[in-house]
């Protein structure tokens, strides 16, 4: 059977070709979405400046189930514990502090991040001294060759450096240039003492250099032992951790966009796959019946068809893993790119989910084969030749159960997404998949569903369209599983896609007007130096026509619950300007009291947490600092804005910058444009400052929720890419098995372009029943997010998109058909029919 089945080979190039290329690229994805989930899962970043050292002790980055998104700094004492460990030939404390050299009131830096650290840290990287000599004294700094390029300075000199938010004057005793390009900001080293000082008097992390002939391995567990569950000790590729605090709050990110379009991929190449096989069976019903016809048993027919179908699925698997990890890194770089993650963390690809994609590809195929080719092999002869020119039979057990367990499992999903579910970011782990589910459902049910919808359509098809669509109509009735075939997976493209980005747009729109509402500032005042020092604020209150002035620091944190730390949103404000610039109309309590240890949240977090004005509620910040604030106020709840309200003065101290880097202004009503120009002036007073109206945090805002737009649309656009090459396929192959047909038609007197109207009918009609379908797959997604996230039924977004994903689809059905069609058909119609 084996040779029989090689000897067929040149009259199914068509349909092996189809089968091969929706094996080969689901492999690809899956393979690609395993090695971006396996990124996630080990999370490991390539030293910077830290390179030369073997091994790192930092801050541990997790808070129980939690993430830190700030860096957790560790006590300096550890310095000496470390250094005393055996093995150790040098322990030597780094600091970062943000640094920044101005000139003309401006950084020399531009945007880019500029660092202060201490002197010892210099031989890490490492940076060697090209002019001058170290730091000595507290007023001497050393700057990187591309720092002192930019400020134009030399040893000698003199520069102003913002830190913590003043202005100091320091003389550049040195110049150092780096090697190898590790440290990507630019640096300024002062002496370990003031960097220390200027930190606040702890250190970010202790680099270790082992004495000689010890291994980094040793030395590791040795000092592991000696510092216990004080700090974190790093090694290999995971050292670049110590240098990128919160870098490991992206593992969640990344981990679940992996796993929730990894598993829609999943389904997708599943029944991509085993769709085109199964296709691909069906045509070949001619070729069964006559093997049956002539003595083959049923068991010889299955054995060749699963040989055949193994053979394929792992040629094909085997060429699509180089591709796959091609595939999964620039999902990754595209990440890296929308700032989900860092740069420097490393992409991993490994065996596992190569294995994955290849076990989906094989499984999907073995499935297909299972089903499609159960029923060709074990069809009576007779009855094999009578019902091998057109498929009828579709429908039976196997298949109803499928088609109701996926229509059961998206219906769930979109029932649970409007009657369980919260707004907020794990909203789209419900909604997304309910609209793969429901669209695999009705796929499956195609045939029926077509020809029920073929009958309705009829009349005005018959009205508009004369004899063509006379006979599309006969065509689409009598071969309606054949339609179906083409109709099945229009159904996904248009579902998956219409629901996915009507999310986002829906996403997008909520969350601009939301935070639009929210802030009630007029001007916004910006640092560009790592923050503003404390009487900044009050130098605008003291303004002439402004009204209100508060300080303005984000972050994140932890809510202490005894069934484990709920992840919540922070935001650090002034109380004497709180009311005046942001919405939060107030229930209990009093706004003016956030002082000190404090806390403000809505009345329905408040309820969460169980608590009341008065109450302490057990909190921890973004780097690890546990605080009991005593809750002052509750205001309305707003479920696009949840947030705790804390004083600035005591979050900003627990984030990355230590300061505040917004001052929120709100002008005194009847003020005119003279408050815009003295806010001008008092950022031309305060290095590195900027001004700009409220808008701005507002298009920030936007930038935050864009972050992941990107990755999403680069994802979203990977399946339906796929789903849009299985259309190609499927029509492409349907239509080349139809050649007999065309040329019969053309014999009988039809014209050329008859046989192209009536083609270009049965696009139309293949075009109404999958966009009917797949618009009530969408809707299963689409309508129970919208209900959440805005409480309407229509989603927000330009119809435009839905217009744009239609229009798209019909593009398809025509090009896949018409193309292949007008080309066949230039062989003349006895020739075609003899080859068929």
């Amino acid at each position: 059977m084996w040779r029989l089945a090689l000897r067929t080979v040149k009259f199914r190039r068509t349909s092996l070709a189809a089968t091969f290329l929706a094996m080969f690229l689901g492999a690809a994805i899956v393979v690609g979405c395993g090695g971006l989930m396996e990124t996630g899962v080990r999370m490991a970043a390539a030293p910077q400046r830290l390179g030369g050292a073997p091994v790192v002790v930092t801050g541990g980055q997790t808070y129980r189930s939690g993430t830190l998104t700030e860096r957790h700094r560790i006590d300096p004492a550890l310095a000496g514990e470390v250094a005393r460990t055996d093995g150790v030939r040098a322990a030597v404390p780094d600091v970062s502090v943000p640094a920044t050299v101005i000139q003309g009131g401006k950084p020399v830096t531009g945007e880019s991040a500029s660092y202060g650290h201490g002197w010892a840290s210099a031989r890490l990287t490492p940076y060697a001294l090209t002019a001058g000599k170290p730091p000595v004294t507290a007023g001497e700094a050393v700057l990187d060759a591309g720092l002192a390029r930019r400020a134009g300075v030399r040893p000698g000199a003199t520069v102003d450096i913002v830190v913590r938010g003043t202005a100091r004057r320091f003389e550049v005793s040195g110049i150092a240039e780096q090697r190898g390009d590790h440290n990507p900001h630019a640096a300024v080293f002062f002496t370990d003492g003031r960097a220390r000082a200027l930190a606040g008097g702890r250190i970010d992390s202790v680099a270790v250099l082992p004495a000689p002939g010890t291994s980094a391995a040793a030395v590791a567990d040795a000092v592991r032992a000696a510092i216990g569950d004080r700090a974190e000790v790093l090694t290999g590729e995971r050292r670049g951790l110590a240098e990128l605090p919160g870098t490991l709050a992206g593992r969640r990110t990344i981990v679940v966009l992996a796993a929730v379009f990894g598993s829609s991929v999943v389904l997708i190449v599943m029944f991509g796959v085993a769709s085109t096989l199964g296709l691909s069976l069906q045509q070949r019903a001619r070729e069964m019946a006559l093997l049956r016809a002539v003595g083959a048993t049923p068991r010889q027919l299955h054995r060749m068809i699963r040989t055949e179908t193994a053979a394929l699925s792992v040629a094909s698997v085997l060429l699509a893993l180089a591709p796959g990890h091609a595939i999964g890194r620039l999902l990754f770089e595209v990440l890296t790119s929308s700032g989900v993650t860092e740069p420097a963390v490393v992409y991993h690809a490994g065996w596992l989910p190569m294995a994955v994609g290849a076990a989906v590809t094989v499984l999907a195929a073995a499935g297909a084969t299972w089903f499609a080719g159960r029923r060709a092999a074990r069809t009576e002869p007779v009855a094999a030749l009578a019902e091998a020119t057109v498929a009828t039979r579709w429908f039976g057990p196997a298949r109803l159960l499928s088609a109701l367990s996926f229509l059961a499992g998206g219906l769930a999903l979109a029932v649970v997404t409007a009657t369980v579910r919260e707004d907020g970011p794990t909203l789209a782990a419900t909604a997304g998949p309910a609209s793969v589910l429901f669209g695999i459902g009705l796929a499956l049910l195609a045939p029926g569903l077509t020809k029920a919808m073929v009958a309705l359509l009829g009349p005005p098809v018959r009205a508009l369209s004369g004899s063509s669509g006379w006979l599309a109509l006969r065509n689409a009735t009598i071969a309606h599983v054949r339609t179906a075939g083409a109709v099945a997976p229009i159904v996904l493209l248009i579902g998956i896609a219409t629901g996915t980005l009507y999310m986002q747009s829906t996403e997008n729109h909520v969350s601009r007007a939301s935070y639009d509402e929210n802030i009630l500032a007029d001007y916004v005042l910006d640092s560009t130096t790592g923050g503003f020092a404390p009487g900044v604020v009050a130098q605008a209150r003291a303004i002439p026509g402004v009204a209100a002035a508060s300080e303005f620091v984000t972050g994140r944190g932890f809510v202490d619950r005894p069934d484990g730390p709920a992840g919540t949103d922070l935001r650090g404000v002034s109380a004497e300007g709180v009311r005046q610039s942001l919405d939060l109309p107030v229930v209990a309590g009093s706004l003016g009291a956030l002082r000190g240890d404090t806390v403000a949240l809505s009345e329905k977090q408040a309820r969460a947490y169980g608590v009341r004005v008065g109450d302490r509620l057990p909190l921890h910040l973004g780097d690890g600092t546990a605080l009991r604030p005593t809750v002052v106020a509750l205001y309305a709840d707003n479920p696009e804005q949840r947030y705790l309200t804390l004083p600035a003065a005591t979050l900003a101290p627990h984030t990355g910058d230590g300061l505040p880097r917004q001052i929120l202004v709100r002008a005194a009503s009847g003020a005119g444009p003279e408050v815009h120009d003295r806010l001008a002036a008092l950022a031309a007073r305060v290095p590195g400052t900027e001004l700009d109206d409220s808008s701005s945090l507002a298009g920030r805002n936007d930038q935050i929720q864009q972050i992941l737009v990107s990755a999403n649309y680069t994802i979203v656009a990977m399946i339906v890419g796929y789903a849009a090459i299985t259309v190609v396929n499927t029509l492409v192959s349907v239509t080349r098995n139809r050649s007999a047909e065309f040329g019969l038609q053309r014999l009988t007197g039809a014209t050329r372009a008859q046989v192209i109207g009536m083609l270009a009918v049965e696009g139309v009609l293949i075009g109404a029943v999958a966009t009917v379908l797949g618009t009530l797959a969408a809707a299963t997604t689409v309508v129970p997010y919208t209900l959440v996230k805005s409480g309407s039924w229509l989603p927000a977004g330009s119809p435009g998109i839905y217009l744009a994903i239609v229009g798209g689809s019909l593009l398809l059905v025509f090009g896949a058909t018409l193309l292949p069609s007008w080309r066949g058909m230039r062989d003349l119609a006895v020739d075609t029919v003899k080859t068929a």
